[in-house]
């Protein structure tokens, strides 16, 4: 079943204006590590702020350097569950209930009761005065509600930023969860870009959201009345745009950064070997690690064609393997 939408020609236009900004912004986020830290801490900042977490940047920064620091133990919590969530942006299902599940748990784990589980409860969203603003769904709906949405976002063709903000939406109006849902909701969006351009795993729209944290409620409670989410899909691809635009940045790499990213390769590769080897080689510049499965990603090709590839990588001593199997991951050799 179709969520209810309306494809304009308005948002296929911003569709068109995305795209082309983030052609003009991969090649400096892929290469520039510091900034995709403070991306990725920003994102963490602002989506927890949404939600009332107190912690400031340079708190967060700390938690996530492992440093101690003064605060709620619940909101301390909070930014390792989502530190440990958005870590796995890229491994994520968009479209596996399995994958929505184990986010939430990571993202509500000691926080939540009923961390990584649809809720079993009814639950409403109220205003200051004690006014119902949103009720989610029944708890005995949930299940199909959800099965929808997935097969939905399996099966049909819309642009992917599109469905991106639809699913964000969505899990908003169906309010799946005990608590986090918000926290989900855009957590979900950055899930479903990243997988159509692992890019979006750096991109901090939530601190655009927070930014306008005022707009972004009153458009989805403008959405709930109209019962489609046109306006919410408008509002978010708006954000994308601006969140792309305001990490662009016209200063050039220094030689240093561009002397840390030269590599000699071996004559031996072919051009699709070398083009793999350089995408694997900038994820693991800033993770200890690579899976098959996130190589896939990064890689778009088929599971077999990457293993091969990195079977090759591995017999000219460009990667190491460590494990059998499916439990096989992947690093530099050192």
């Amino acid at each position: 079943m179709k969520p209810p939408f309306t494809l304009s020609n308005a948002m296929l236009n911003k569709v068109v204006e995305i795209s082309k900004v983030i052609g003009n912004l991969e090649f400096q986020i892929e290469r520039d590590l510091k900034l995709r830290k403070a991306n990725r801490i920003r994102s963490i900042h602002s989506s927890l702020a949404i939600e009332n977490n107190s912690l400031t940047i340079a708190q967060i920064t700390d938690i996530i350097d492992g440093k101690r620091v003064l605060g709620d133990p619940k909101e301390i919590q909070e930014v390792k569950n989502a530190y440990d969530a958005y870590e796995e942006i890229l491994t994520f299902d968009p479209y596996k209930q399995k994958s929505f599940l184990k986010a939430h748990g990571l993202l509500t784990n000691e926080v939540v009761s009923e961390a990584g589980r649809y809720r079993s409860k009814d639950v409403g969203i109220f205003d200051s005065s004690g006014s119902v603003v949103h009720m989610g769904a029944r708890p005995q709906f949930i299940g199909t509600l959800m099965d929808e949405l997935f097969t939905w976002g399996a099966t049909d063709d819309t642009p992917e930023i599109i469905k991106s903000c639809v699913f964000h939406y969505e899990i908003e109006t169906i309010h799946p969860f005990e608590d986090g849902n918000g926290r989900m909701g855009r957590l979900w969006q950055t899930v479903i870009l990243a997988n159509w351009n692992p890019i979006f795993a750096w991109i901090p729209i939530e601190t655009m959201i927070y930014e306008n944290q005022e707009e972004y409620y009153k458009v989805l409670a403008i959405a709930d009345l109209q019962n489609d989410s046109d306006v919410f899909i408008d509002f978010m691809l708006d954000t994308i745009l601006k969140s792309l635009i305001a990490c662009k940045s016209s200063d050039k790499p220094s030689d240093k950064m561009s002397a840390k990213f030269e590599v000699k390769l071996p004559p031996e590769l072919t051009g699709t070997e070398t083009q793999v080897y350089l995408l694997l080689r900038k994820y693991l510049l800033t993770h200890k690690e690579i899976t098959t499965a996130i190589a896939t990603k990064l890689v778009k090709k088929s599971a077999s064609t990457v293993r091969k590839h990195m079977a090759t990588l591995v017999a000219l001593g460009l990667l190491e393997a460590h494990g059998s199997n499916r439990n096989r991951v992947y690093s530099l050799k050192k």
